[in-house]
């Protein structure tokens, strides 16, 4: 048993990617706990038996009689129903068969995920105004932000900042921290849709948010959570078809929040200097540049020390000067006579647009696309939204578009589930096959797994919660904790089998021997998935997937392999006994064929 639990995890030592170093984690702490637990069980819990049990058993006191009671009522009653089960086999077959359909069925319907989004009390937003925007209109808006996020009742503190970190003057960064729990009422969610009818009052500036997770995937920063990236070799056509995907991608009703990084609208002044004015006056392009550089491009000039510091001196023309083209008007250029030029005398000044800011992802241009998801929504419906809205725009095949950071993560995850899940079952397979010495004993040990998979599928769907990486961890821990229940059944009714024992009562005695122990480790197992799935506090949601499909996944599973598994037993039985019988038909035939020709001579 020990080793066909192990063998459970030996495909999710194998997964690669960030996913696939989260299940290692899991899958080695399990493994390691287990092989302990075997050797503890072979060797410590004997010793501690001969040490403490006693030959005659204590007198129970009137608790334990009472416990005893309820549990050999409980098990009359399982005893009961069981007989009319054998004596309905077609049925119960059809029941099982169900279950099979049902739990891929609900693999299908149940929107998957990535992560459960989690409460940590902190959110994160991204400020985006005009490109054109000066730093003092920056800060004023920014400041109109703060003001409206700080007068929430649920905010805490606010800070933020515009600019740095490479980012553009246009841009900024904010950080919410929320009240603690029983202070606030409403989820991260709940305040973002609150704040964001107040924020769109604010003209000329747009704050994205977000919940701040503690497990994110990708390390692009982006405006919401999720990314969808677009590339192209032709800038041009880049340009062209990004706002087009940003204004479809914000029709989408499962999307909240899409904007883009595209920054190609910034406003440049171009100066094309008269050449032969400049050297009619002396000048060369060389000194109108130094000029221009002395008066926007903050030179340093000089450095001041101190004791303790070192300052840097920076030349520039007063801020007064420097929000607009008229600051040219008070420019001038000294000529080699002492002079005094108009810098608007050297040229001709034109206003027109450029880029910002060009993106690139790998070696191509690329324009990022961002979004949170809608209420209610999950990350997988929204994956398959996106890709409809991109059909139906038909962008060019010169365009290549994928999802990136945690959509990313969450496209390569969906696509390992099945091979992950399969691959465990496999293992498992041919480990109870060796065990066993039989292909059909393991198949009915396997067939307790599709009940576990129902129950932990119902218990996502009735609360809401999408089928992620948590949930699917909880999954693949139920296959061995349920298996251990046929394996307790199957074990004891070979054995009893194998004296001489019809099947039918072989399996009968099974289910009532085993009845208790299986019922103990699963209100156990169960009883320790509890704190899990109702737990509280910063972050708890990314654990409740774990507890709802633990319970979920026994408590269904308790109530029908109780009944389908010793079913399965018989009717694998049977096929196994028609198979030998027409083996061994055929070999008598066989050896009937060869003495034929011999009897026909005498």
């Amino acid at each position: 048993m020990s080793i066909s639990l192990v063998a459970v995890f030996l495909p999710i030592l194998l997964m690669g990617g960030v996913v696939g170093r989260l299940f290692r984690e899991f899958a080695v702490t399990l493994s390691i706990a287990i092989a302990i637990s075997a050797l503890v069980s072979l060797s410590l819990t004997p010793m501690l038996c001969a040490r403490l049990l006693r030959a005659q058993p204590a007198r129970p006191n009137a608790v334990l009689r009472a416990l005893e009671r309820g549990f050999d009522s409980i098990q009359g009653t399982y005893l009961h129903a069981l007989d009319w089960v054998l004596g309905h086999q077609r049925l119960m077959q059809g029941v099982t068969l169900a279950t099979v359909i049902a739990s891929v069925a609900l693999f299908v319907i149940v929107p998957k995920g990535l992560f459960p989004q989690q409460d940590t009390g902190l959110m994160m937003g991204f400020m985006q105004a005009p490109q054109d925007i000066s730093f003092p209109a920056m800060r004023e808006r920014a400041k109109a932000l703060n003001d409206i996020l700080t007068a929430d009742p649920d905010v805490d503190e606010v800070v933020s900042f515009t600019g740095g970190g490479g980012s553009t003057t246009n841009t900024g960064n904010a950080f919410i921290s929320l009240k603690p729990k029983p202070l606030r009422k409403s989820t991260p969610d709940e305040v973002i849709a609150r704040l964001r009818p107040k924020l769109a009052a604010v003209s000329g500036i747009n704050l994205f948010l977000q919940a701040a997770q503690d497990m994110r995937v990708g390390g692009r920063a982006s405006r919401t959570q999720y990314q969808y990236t677009i590339q192209d070799i032709d800038l041009q056509e880049l340009n062209s078809w990004a706002p087009r995907l940003l204004d479809r991608l914000s029709k989408v009703k499962e999307l909240t929040d899409v904007t883009s990084d595209q920054q190609n609208a910034g406003l440049q002044l171009n100066l094309a200097m008269d050449r032969d004015t400049v050297a009619r006056l002396g000048l060369t392009p060389g000194i109108v540049d130094n000029v221009l550089y002395d008066a926007f491009g903050q030179r340093q000039v000089a450095t001041s020390f101190t004791q303790l510091n070192e300052y840097r001196v920076v030349m520039q023309v007063s801020p007064a000067f420097s929000q607009g083209p008229s600051g040219l008007d008070h420019l001038y250029v000294g000529a080699p006579d002492g002079s005094q030029v108009p810098m608007r005398a050297l040229g001709k000044l034109d206003i027109g647009s450029a880029p910002i800011q060009v993106n690139h992802q790998g070696q191509f241009p690329s324009i990022t696309l961002s979004f949170n998801l809608a209420p209610g929504v999950a990350l997988g419906q929204g994956v398959d939204a996106i890709h409809r809205a991109e059909q139906e725009l038909g962008l060019p095949p010169t365009i290549k578009a994928s999802f990136s950071g945690t959509a990313q993560a969450f496209r390569d995850s969906l696509s390992s589930q099945p091979f992950l899940i399969g691959a465990a079952l496999l293992t498992v397979y041919i480990v109870l096959g060796v065990l066993y010495e039989s292909y059909a004993h393991p198949l009915t040990i396997l067939s307790t797994l599709p009940s576990a998979g129902l129950g932990a599928l119902i218990a996502l769907w009735l609360s809401g919660t999408d089928l992620n990486v948590i949930a699917l961890i909880g999954i693949v821990l139920l296959i061995g904790i349920v298996k251990k229940n046929a394996i307790l059944m199957i074990d004891f009714a070979l054995e009893t089998e194998r004296e001489g024992t019809p099947a039918t009562h072989a399996v009968r005695e099974a289910c009532r021997l085993r009845f208790r122990p299986i019922l103990m480790t699963t209100l156990a197992a169960m009883l320790g998935a509890l704190p899990l799935a109702l737990g509280s506090g910063a972050g708890s949601e990314l654990r409740h997937p774990l507890g709802l499909t633990i319970i979920g996944g026994l408590f269904v599973s308790q109530l029908l392999t109780l009944f389908t598994t010793p079913i399965v037993y018989l009717t694998l039985d049977r096929m196994a006994a028609r198979r030998r019988a027409r083996k061994q038909a055929r070999k008598a035939a066989r050896a009937q064929a060869k003495l034929r020709p011999a009897l026909g001579d005498l």
